[in-house]
């Protein structure tokens, strides 16, 4: 394509309709040639419109957005029958409330054999997707329970249907693991979507009213730190996303395989974790058309979207580029939970090249699924699929049962927001680490020290106030449930769950000084602002400073082991590092909590490497329910139950960065830890 045509193709369809309509103008004064009407554009030789969702994993309202989502794509596939294709980037799940419920025999009617999980399954099956690519948290309980979610079981699939749609990844590669390779048989890579129900491949084909439309998987590259790849082979490796010229190497093969077989019309489905990762893919790879990100919760909008209450516009709907050959690629992006529905109608020239003059940001957009969304689409809940309806609501009546279970109260919005979490102290943070280490002392008094992972703490306790017409709103207490008891500021364990729905289990280690500097070197090592990094600590008896201007393995400049109240080992604050200096004797050791999820190596922390971990698990990984102590939601429910109840609940509201005071970050406060 030359450079002079592309820019046609690039421009903006208001101003190329003024620029006819003036013309038109001019023609019907006797001014101008005919051809002078013509906007240069060509007509569109094929309309692809297609939807998209990801990320369902951040603790919204699945129940309620679920079934309002379905009454969207019921609309839009109406409209646009024999040429609509749906899709999702990834995350279709996380362990948690919504996904445990699906476990509960009341369910047994949609799902067959119920099990934790397949509810959220059986919504996508229900909604008709045709493809996804994987996403960390598919592989969060390991690459067994990922394969039982995807296969079917039972005479003719009576117990479990399994996914009704493939799971692409053209950087996964799944023969090394004994779970999964059976179902990514080479000759899957290629083959239509629809005959590859439950099965794994790098890339399939989806025929829309006779045109083969090509749609390839790919994957983060930190998968194994963040998530239970088991003997899945990532690409690159070394869990990077910085090079992304290797990382597009990975993809482009898939890519060229579905052009050398003639099709021209090509979809990546990527979930990257950080939508500047797909960005740069969009500028590095050809042949590619859209790229539907996924990872970010990142919420993309045009000037016509509705922006739900409390979300952020995270930018335009779609993004555009130039792939290495000049052609058009587009990047979209919805927020997470349902919340939206993406829709992009993509008109193709004859040579399989997008018409970015001729989007209609009237249809195009992430279209909301709340009350106001719906009816700005004209249509409402009673629209939505029965299937999806049945599942959500059975799902819901089981959850609901878990609000009346009550542990403590709070008068304050306990911070678990995914950014914040993630790259400075929360109340939050604070809290369910001093839950852990509570627990800890009561196996092992000496325990001084807890660490977590921001990554762990999935959501907030607390609700959101928003005025009617606003997107801020004020942060407090949760609300009262009174259909079960439940006050205002209560805490119930639907709550926790939501909140910490992993449920790591605790494990106990012992560090040295110097173990301990590096453990919380590595947490703050990639810090950046803005930066979403889930190995960022939040802790307990402990706090330090970091200067994230010096380079990674040097930033921790003050690192006091804390014990203000007397009740752990030390009677008082003891400085184990400050003035570029460790402040203790070398064999100086401290024993530690964390998650078991971490002490296995997990967000690539070092506690392979301690001179003499003498590890101790406090629960069993194959044993863990909310009830069970030693698993960190239990933890958290016991001390909030002692320490915080409703007489005298938590009261330490969550404060900006730089008036945190356990993790202090240099280049927002001056450090203020006691010195030696």
């Amino acid at each position: 394509m030359q450079l002079a045509t592309f820019a046609w193709y690039r421009r903006p369809l208001a101003l190329l309709l003024a620029a006819s309509a003036l013309s038109a103008g001019l023609a019907a004064c006797g001014g101008g040639d005919s051809d002078d009407d013509d906007d240069d554009l060509p007509q569109a030789a094929f309309t692809l419109q297609v939807l998209h969702v990801a990320d369902m994993d951040s603790g919204g309202d699945l129940v309620e957005n679920s079934k309002a989502l379905s009454a969207l794509l019921q609309k839009f596939r109406a409209e646009q029958p024999d040429n609509t294709v749906f899709l999702s980037s990834g995350d279709n799940y996380i362990p948690g409330p919504f996904f445990n419920a699906a476990d509960d025999a009341s369910l047994a009617p949609e799902l067959g054999v119920p099990s934790a999980g397949r509810g959220d399954i059986a919504i996508l099956n229900a909604m008709g997707l045709q493809a996804s690519t994987v996403g960390n948290h598919d592989l969060d309980l390991g690459t067994n329970y990922f394969a039982s979610l995807l296969r079917a079981t039972g005479p003719d699939a009576d117990d479990w249907p399994g996914t009704a749609f493939p799971y692409l990844s053209a950087n996964l590669d799944f023969s090394g693991d004994g779970n999964l390779a059976a179902l990514a048989a080479p000759e899957n890579d290629g083959a239509a979507a629809a005959e590859l129900a439950g099965e794994l491949a790098k890339y399939a084909v989806i025929t829309v009213n006779g045109e083969r439309i090509g749609v390839v998987g790919a994957s983060t590259p930190t998968l194994p730190s963040i998530t239970s790849v088991g003997g899945i082979a990532v690409s690159p490796s070394g869990a990077d996303t910085a090079d992304l010229d290797a990382l597009a190497a990975e993809i482009q093969p898939s890519v060229d395989a579905l052009v050398a077989g003639g099709i021209d019309k090509i979809i990546l489905l990527a979930h990257m974790q950080q939508l500047d990762v797909e960005r740069g893919l969009a500028t590095r790879l050809r042949g590619v058309d859209l790229i539907i990100a996924g990872g970010s919760n990142t919420g993309l909008y045009d000037e016509d979207d509705r922006v739900r209450p409390g979300d952020t516009d995270g930018g335009t709907y779609p993004l555009e580029f130039a792939s290495p050959d000049d052609e058009p690629v587009l990047v979209v992006n919805v927020d997470a939970d349902y919340k939206y529905l993406g829709r992009i109608v993509l008109p193709f020239d004859e040579e399989g090249r997008v018409i970015v003059g001729r989007l209609d940001e009237e249809l195009n957009g992430a279209w909301a699924t709340d009350v106001e969304g719906l009816t700005r689409a004209g249509v409402s809940v009673a629209d939505a699929i029965p299937a999806v309806v049945a599942i959500a609501d059975k799902i819901d009546a089981v959850i609901a049962a878990k609000d009346g279970n009550l542990f403590g109260a709070a008068t304050v919005y306990l911070e678990g927001d995914r950014v914040l979490a993630r790259s400075q102290e929360t109340n939050l943070g604070n809290l369910s680490a001093d839950a852990n280490l509570a627990y800890a002392r009561t196996v092992d008094a000496g325990t001084a020290v807890s660490i977590k992972n921001g990554g762990g703490i999935r959501s907030s306790i607390g609700s959101l106030d928003i005025p009617p017409g606003s997107i801020t709103g004020q942060k407090g207490p949760t609300r009262a449930n009174a259909e079960v008891g439940k006050q205002a500021g209560d805490i119930s364990q639907l709550d926790i769950e939501f909140s910490l729905r992993f449920n790591n289990g605790l494990s106990l280690l012992t560090l040295t000084a110097a173990e301990l500097k590096a453990v919380v070197e590595h947490g703050v090592s990639d810090w950046l602002p803005g930066s979403t990094q889930g190995k960022f600590p939040q802790v307990g008896g402990l706090r330090f400073s970091f200067d994230p201007a010096q380079p990674a393995g040097s930033r921790v400049r003050t690192l006091v082991v804390d014990d203000p109240d007397g009740g752990g080992p030390l009677t008082g604050p003891q400085v184990v590092y400050s003035g570029g200096a460790f402040q203790v004797p070398g064999s100086t050791t401290y024993r530690l909590v964390t998650l078991d999820f971490l002490a296995g190596g997990g967000d690539a922390y070092p506690f392979s490497a301690l001179s003499a971990p003498s590890r101790v698990d406090l629960v069993s990984a194959s044993s863990k329910v909310f009830a069970t102590p030693g698993g960190e939601q239990n933890a958290l429910a016991q001390f909030l139950a002692a320490t915080f109840p409703r007489a005298t609940p938590y009261s330490a509201a969550d404060v900006a960065a730089d008036a945190d005071t356990r993790i202090q970050n240099l280049s927002l406060r001056a450090d203020t830890l006691p010195q030696n």
